[in-house]
């Protein structure tokens, strides 16, 4: 198949006003399509992410990856009011991710901002949303991964809860947000009408929780606990120590569990009570994960990949990430990419996920540098060079 690059969101564009991830991974994945992205920071500072690591030459590379393919402009929100509603008046999207409240304070809420342009698609994006009880609470990654329930299924049986090693409510938060602005677009085109988006970190991880929230749905007296790498669903199926390394695969289901005790020359494991149905598998998931360990103990990695895959019994290796980079089957599908930064050079990132056949997305350039496209943005709105220069002598810009 041919990705060709292309541009499936040419001619919209969308005003960033997102802090750290998941307000400016929105973005980028827009800026990725194609859409005009145009990233609006503090005058002093920027972005809170321009100081996370980790950084080349003082440069944060954290910040390049969630920004890049954006055009990049500084405004002070308080006192450059004129000029925020000017790019209102040419906007398609506002993303933000302050706290519910905040710019409704700055007089920039929904309410306020579709007077100005009666389509604009607003979406912001908090920690535990626009309504209920926390919605006034600091929201982060790892207080949705506690609260949506991810940590208390997440580690071994016994141990501590554990936060899953990426920042996830964070993207999955970004990822629906543009999936809801897509959409939100599509209306459009065929109303004319705009609307507003409130997606939050805590229900985009308790949306990731969907199989194992089904498990105490159905059975209230069934509270999902900590299973290692294990299942909820069936059962075997885990990580498991190899003589070089760990893998991990699945045999759920009849057909593939008399599959595995074939090929692991323990057909006597089909005989025993306690592993005689998928339920009683997964009751006993422990003592068969020990069973199965066996087998696995003095093989390969690849040796024991190889033979799943081989009788069709999904198989893989647990990679590092250094290990992921090298992975041939990756780098085909281009998972990274270089950009050149104008300060640091050249930056290697993660890359898009989504791949389309005409319009595929693609990093068009490095993420701006603190208020590097002030004049080009603002002198497209009608100010003058000597009104853009006042504005930044007066901490407006």
């Amino acid at each position: 198949m041919l990705y060709k690059k292309g541009s499936a969101l040419e001619g919209v564009r969308v005003l960033d006003l997102g802090n750290v991830i998941a307000g400016p991974f929105t973005t980028a994945i827009l800026a990725d399509m194609g859409a005009s992205v145009i990233k609006v920071e503090k005058p002093q500072g920027g972005d809170n992410a321009r100081d996370n690591l980790p950084k080349k030459d003082g440069e944060s590379t954290y910040f390049v990856n969630f920004n890049r393919s954006k055009k990049g402009v500084t405004l002070d929100l308080k006192k450059g009011k004129e000029i925020f509603f000017r790019l209102i008046e040419r906007a398609d999207v506002v993303v933000e991710n302050f706290r519910p409240g905040v710019m409704e304070k700055l007089g920039y809420g929904y309410e306020e901002l579709k007077k100005i342009n009666s389509g604009i698609i607003y979406a912001s994006v908090s920690g535990f949303g626009q309504n209920g009880p926390y919605k006034n609470r600091a929201g982060y990654d790892p207080l949705a991964q506690a609260m949506s329930g991810m940590m208390s299924v997440t580690g071994y049986p016994g141990s501590a809860p554990v936060r899953a090693g990426a920042s996830v409510a964070d993207i999955l938060a970004a990822q629906n947000t543009a999936i809801a602005i897509l959409a939100a677009l599509m209306y459009r085109e065929r109303t004319g009408e705009g609307q507003y988006i409130d997606v939050s970190l805590l229900d985009s991880a308790i949306l990731s929780l969907s199989s194992v929230n089904q498990v105490y749905l159905t059975d209230k007296n069934n509270v999902p606990q900590r299973r290692g790498n294990g299942y909820v669903a069936g059962a075997p199926g885990s990580a498991y120590k190899c003589a070089d390394g760990y893998v991990v695969f699945l045999a759920l289901g009849e057909k593939a569990w008399l599959k595995l005790t074939e090929i692991m020359g323990r057909s006597d494991l089909q005989e025993m009570e306690k592993y005689g149905t998928n339920d009683a598998r997964v009751e006993n998931y422990l003592e068969l994960d020990a069973e199965v360990e066996k087998w696995t103990a003095d093989r390969t990695v690849d040796e024991v990949v190889s033979i799943l895959n081989r009788e069709n019994l999904p198989a893989a290796p647990i990679l590092t990430v250094d290990q992921v980079y090298r992975d041939p089957h990756v780098r085909l599908r281009e998972m990274f990419t270089k950009i050149k930064h104008p300060k640091i050079g050249e930056v290697e990132i993660t890359n898009q996920a989504i791949k389309m056949s005409e319009t595929c997305p693609y990093v068009r350039c490095s993420s701006p540098l603190l208020g590097e496209h002030n004049m080009e943005v603002y002198g497209e709105l009608g100010f003058s060079r000597e009104e853009i220069e006042n504005f930044a002598e007066q901490g407006v810009l």
